[in-house]
């Protein structure tokens, strides 16, 4: 047993490791090893839902909190954790049941904040709610705090009426009156139920209407769909994860949001003529055209939700979501021009991508332009392909598409093109797609070798295998060493097929295996920069990749890479780069620009699509920069905000404390001290607390408050003869320089110790207030 122990415990503490790296999955695994010694262990299984939920594995991070419910049921944290996620999946019944017993179970802990929160957490979701309104209406009254409590009896005394009480209902009325007899709303209430009126419902809560909309988004989902199919075709699916996450921007810009600045994610979706940040004005249009168009959306008015969408598009908000949403119903009322335009704002996102490809060539084809809408097509058959390959097998896959797609774009046979059109249409625009390329690929004959050949050779019996002949021999050539012939070989290849991308790239690799790096590099960010204007990200953002791996120390093809990653939606890669490019401007001593770029990777992760520890590792970064500055202001301002973030962060309240001092803020130096001894008090850590202080001393000798509070800490700790002997040294030194009033204010410190010999004291103090 203890052995099992010592390997759950070092299973646990790799998870933590890897959770504050950020590093999710390897966390995940970790805290699976650790269950697999002792299941059903609450804190493994806490760490998991948690871990889980960041990689936004929201499913499995729900069950595993409902796991840890089961187990613990007296623990109100996981049915808390159950009702916010199940917000976040839109199932609003278990959200309201469980935010409810969350309710109940931090009030048995006396928690009475947690529990108020979460039942207003209730209302939100369901105004109609009588037991939430009364609990919350009893706990107030309870605290003392009467004007909510007579407003939650009022909304009790609401539903009820509605409901048919009468009796019930003038109780909840006459309670409310009892507790504030002047109210104005108590005297309405009273007046309406004389005239026979009904009272005013309940309206819901501030923050509601991200849950409500999610939940109207999930009712789209077919009944029908699993874990490996959606039930749609790729149109379909990607308008679903549009609205979803149009749904989930309201989960995380709810109208409560008194500022951008504490909401900073929609302010990089809104484009303001204020500069980056939004007014509340704006934020506030903005979430409730998406709201209204989700709703509108949801219940099958098209017209009234293209009307949203623009209205929120004319307030400012630029997301691929949106674009592809409008691009969709655009197409749909035959707004062609509109719709391509819109489309191809989207195409480029990894979530749309196949259902814009898609759309496009639909659009295309109504406008008879049969060689633009192949094109789209055979883009989306590539993209749809290398999705249901391994992994280790798409690009490759993708690749091959290449000369097909080549092979189209000088064809011009209508009737050859619209029935290219139909086929690869009426293969993918079906709900099952991913299943039927599964069995056409059973059904294709065998390769040799581990090399998969694509499905459009079977769809359209293509004939454009002279490039990957040549591309074959090339690199047969180059195995040999014969690194010219090869390179005179890919030339002579190129002047066939000149627009065919992985030709581009293998001359590319021949030119860094002749130590042309830079040359190569120049070849790579050429073919990186078409592959970008063709929408082909992944293939761009990889490009991109390689030339850094090659010249680290490459600002330009990073800038490239973070703005490619950013239009993928691939928001933790664009943060890592950033981070990456902003420790580059460091070395180079330009810290200008290094802080510049460590705020442009912290407002990716404030979007909160994010890893949220980033934050602190950004911030301390950045206070650091300010530090070699000398800009104590901003560096104070930053070391602020990751104390608020992580409260234990011991380094940080150090650096507080002396900026302040350094700042001739003696006050506030004291006030930051109080408060991280009086966190660490709470956390039972007077040790550590010494400790602190302890270190403060050594760094700032000269600072008569630190020592005075050092000895006051000595003294709750009950080391009481140590405080004194710190306070003496610090009277003798205070009188060496001339400093009397100081020295009686140590020594009144000293007798409130109540020391044995507090008498001495006490006859010194008066000595010295009367010479």
């Amino acid at each position: 047993m203890p052995e099992r122990d010592d390997i759950f415990q070092k299973a646990m503490n790799e998870g933590h490791s890897a959770a504050w790296d950020q590093e999710w999955d390897k966390a995940v695994s970790a805290y699976r090893r650790a269950l697999q010694e002792i299941p059903d262990q609450p804190k493994a299984l806490n760490s998991l839902g948690l871990a889980l939920y960041q990689l936004g594995r929201l499913e499995e991070s729900l069950q595993t909190y409902l796991s840890v419910a089961k187990i613990s049921p007296d623990d109100p944290l996981p049915m808390e954790k159950v009702a916010q996620l199940s917000e976040r999946l839109g199932n609003l019944k278990n959200a309201i049941d469980a935010a409810f017993r969350a309710g109940d179970l931090y009030l048995q802990q006396r928690d009475t904040q947690k529990a108020l929160d979460n039942w207003v957490r209730v209302t939100n979701l369901n105004p109609q709610h009588t037991f939430a309104h009364l609990r919350l209406a009893q706990v107030h009254e309870k605290l003392g705090h009467v004007q909510k409590a007579v407003t939650e009896y009022l909304a009790v005394a609401s539903i009820l009426q509605h409901a048919g009480n009468a009796e019930k209902t003038k109780e909840m009325v006459e309670k409310a009156r009892s507790l504030l007899p002047d109210s104005p709303e108590v005297k309405q209430a009273q007046t309406l139920l004389k005239t026979g009126q009904l009272l005013p419902q309940p309206i819901r809560g501030k923050g509601g209407t991200g849950p409500i909309r999610m939940a109207q988004v999930k009712q789209l989902q077919p009944s029908h769909a699993s874990r490996t199919s959606s039930g749609l075709d790729p149109v379909s699916e990607a308008r679903q994860k549009a609205l979803t996450r149009l749904a989930e921007l309201l989960f995380e810009y709810s109208d409560e949001s008194p500022s951008s600045q504490e909401r900073p994610g929609l302010s990089a979706f809104v484009k303001s003529t204020g500069g980056i940040s939004i007014q509340h004005a704006e934020q506030t249009k903005v979430i409730r055209h998406l709201g209204q168009a989700i709703d509108a959306q949801s219940k099958g008015r098209e017209t009234q939700a293209v009307e949203e969408l623009e209205g929120a598009l004319e307030a400012g908000f630029k997301h691929p979501s949106l674009y592809f949403n409008l691009g969709l119903l655009r197409f749909k009322g035959e707004r062609l021009e509109s719709a391509q335009r819109l489309l191809q704002n989207a195409v480029k996102h990894i979530d749309y991508a196949l259902g814009t490809r898609l759309l496009l060539g639909q659009l295309f084809v109504r406008k008879s332009n049969f060689r633009e809408a192949v094109l789209e097509y055979l883009e989306a058959l590539k993209l749809a392909d290398s999705m249901t390959v391994p992994a280790e097998q798409s690009d490759d896959i993708r690749q091959q598409y290449e000369p097909l797609i080549e092979s189209y774009q000088s064809r011009d046979d209508e009737t050859e093109l619209r029935k290219v059109c139909e086929n690869i249409n009426s293969l993918l625009m079906r709900p099952n797609w991913r299943e039927q390329l599964h069995k056409i690929r059973e059904q294709m004959p065998k390769q040799d070798g581990n090399m998969l050949a694509p499905l459009a050779d079977v769809i359209l019996q293509a004939q454009s295998s002279s490039v990957l002949d040549s591309m074959n021999r090339i690199n047969q050539l180059a195995h040999m060493g014969s690194l010219r012939t090869a390179m005179g070989e890919a030339y002579d290849a190129v002047q066939q097929a000149p627009t065919y991308l992985p030709l581009h790239i293998l001359m590319g690799d021949l030119l860094v295996q002749e130590g042309r790096t830079t040359d190569a590099i120049t070849k790579f960010s050429v073919v990186a920069q078409s592959y970008s204007a063709r929408g082909e990200g992944l293939q761009a953002t990889k490009l991109l990749r390689r030339i850094i791996q090659l010249s680290p120390m490459d600002i330009n093809s990073r800038t490239r890479l973070i703005d490619q990653l950013v239009e993928r939606g691939q928001t933790n890669d664009a943060i890592q780069e950033n981070v990456e490019l902003a420790e580059i401007y460091y070395r180079l001593a330009e810290l200008d620009l290094a802080r510049k770029t460590y705020t442009s990777a912290l407002r990716m992760v404030q979007q909160g699509n994010s890893n949220s520890e980033w934050n602190i590792r950004i911030l301390q970064s950045m206070a650091d920069i300010d530090l070699q500055r000398l800009d104590w202001k901003q560096a104070l301002r930053v070391y602020e905000q990751i104390r608020t973030l992580d409260p234990d962060d011991d380094g940080a309240r150090k650096q507080l404390v002396e900026l302040n001092l350094r700042m001739n803020q003696p006050d506030k130096a004291l006030s930051e001290i109080e408060n991280y001894l009086n966190h660490l008090e709470n956390q039972h850590n007077n040790e550590l607390a010494i400790i602190f202080l302890q270190d403060l001393i050594e760094e700032h000798e000269d600072q008569p408050l630190l020592k005075r509070t050092f000895a006051a800490q000595l003294h709750r700790s009950g080391l009481t003869n140590e405080a004194i002997t710190v306070l003496d040294k610090l009277v003798e030194t205070l009188m060496q320089k001339g400093d009397k009033q100081g020295a009686m204010e140590v020594i009144n410190q000293i007798v409130l110790m109540n020391p044995p010999n507090a008498e001495d004291y006490s006859q010194l103090l008066n000595q010295m207030r009367n010479t």
